[in-house]
């Protein structure tokens, strides 16, 4: 863990340098507009909680996949999986603030802590809405994860899946090869127990993240682009389908840098920005959880390292009140949840 922790912070380290010479130059030409002066213009800033309703919770960076456009940087060889002790004290602010209606479980791929099943049992226990997001692949990477369509169903969870296109070469190229084949073989096995079916209670939403330096098209059409081709080429249903601004942070900050589209996407995501968007950001009204227990205002501040701006800032020390007061802390890539229509882990918020 320790050489997996020092190889984040010297690419955290070049990242920032680099960044700092671009923000320069974007600066001088009048282009990087803090993202405190859009708020400010709107009546926005300082960013309030409006209600808090969701617990994000991080339970592990390891991953079975290594995507170009993870935020996480997850991957086989991250080793940052959440403790069952801190699993705990998650169950116990839980039970002590009911207003937590949802609990949105993400990763990495969350199956892969070993606490999980027991944790999302412990979590049904208390009557929470329980959404996974689950990478698909997951399911058919070890025997021993085959059986989790039929677990998600008898826990009546919500299931958030990546799938990048509807198609295998850009499925593919974003995600690694077999990916998409993989993926839709996944899909036809929740199907089959029920998951995306027109009237059930079993709820399968995919999401898109664009594979380059753009904003993601409309969702409502997108979606009917997906429903179409998955229906008629593999007989695949679902619910929902979101999209989601790939934001400037981490592995996809590594592409931006590496390809040098830094400087035209943020320029993209500022000039598009939008107030009602912002109005509507999801870290007013969600509490993310990182892996080791610390509290975040969103899992891409998290991310960042970007830990509440109160006291209190691990969960063996929740304060819902002091939560519900703060100041979300923001920063130049919260221009990705507020381009456009819009982005969140929920897809589009406008």
């Amino acid at each position: 863990m320790i050489r997996s922790l020092k190889s984040q912070q010297n690419k955290l380290s070049i990242a920032s340098e680099q960044l700092e010479i671009l923000e320069h130059s974007l600066r001088n030409n009048n282009i990087l507009i803090p993202f405190q002066q859009k708020l400010d213009e709107c009546g926005l800033y300082p960013l309030k909680p409006s209600s808090i309703n969701t617990f994000q919770i991080n339970i592990g960076k390891m991953c079975n996949q290594v995507c170009k456009h993870c935020h996480v940087d997850a991957g086989p060889d991250r080793k940052e999986i959440m403790s069952k002790e801190i699993m705990i004290l998650c169950l116990k602010v839980l039970e002590q603030n009911p207003v937590l209606e949802t609990v949105d479980l993400t990763g990495g791929a969350p199956e892969m802590n070993p606490n999980f099943r027991w944790f999302v049992q412990e979590i049904k226990k208390l009557n929470r809405h329980i959404l996974v997001r689950c990478n698909l692949t997951i399911i058919l990477a070890n025997s021993k994860y085959a059986d989790l369509p039929i677990f998600y169903k008898e826990n009546k969870i919500e299931i958030v899946s990546s799938l990048p296109f509807y198609t295998k070469d850009r499925t593919d190229r974003q995600r690694g090869q077999g990916v998409f084949q993989d993926s839709i073989q996944a899909l036809q096995m929740l199907n089959e127990v029920g998951y995306g079916q027109t009237g059930a209670d079993l709820i399968l939403n995919l999401v898109y993240n664009p594979a380059g330096a753009f904003l993601p098209s409309s969702q409502k059409i997108l979606e009917k682009e997906y429903k179409q081709e998955l229906l008629e080429h593999y007989g695949i249903s679902f619910n929902s389908l979101f999209t989601i601004t790939n934001l400037p942070i981490s592995r996809f900050l590594d592409y931006l840098l590496q390809t040098g589209n830094y400087e035209n996407y943020l320029e993209k995501l500022i000039t598009a920005y939008n107030p009602t968007a912002a109005s509507n950001v999801m870290c007013r009204n969600t509490i993310s959880v990182g892996w080791d227990g610390y509290l975040y205002d969103c899992d891409f501040n998290q991310m960042l390292e970007l830990k509440v701006a109160i006291p209190q800032k691990h969960i063996s020390l929740f304060s819902l009140s002091q939560l519900t007061n703060r100041s979300i802390i923001i920063g130049q890539h919260c221009y990705g949840c507020t381009a456009g229509a819009g982005s969140s882990c929920g897809g589009t918020l406008i």
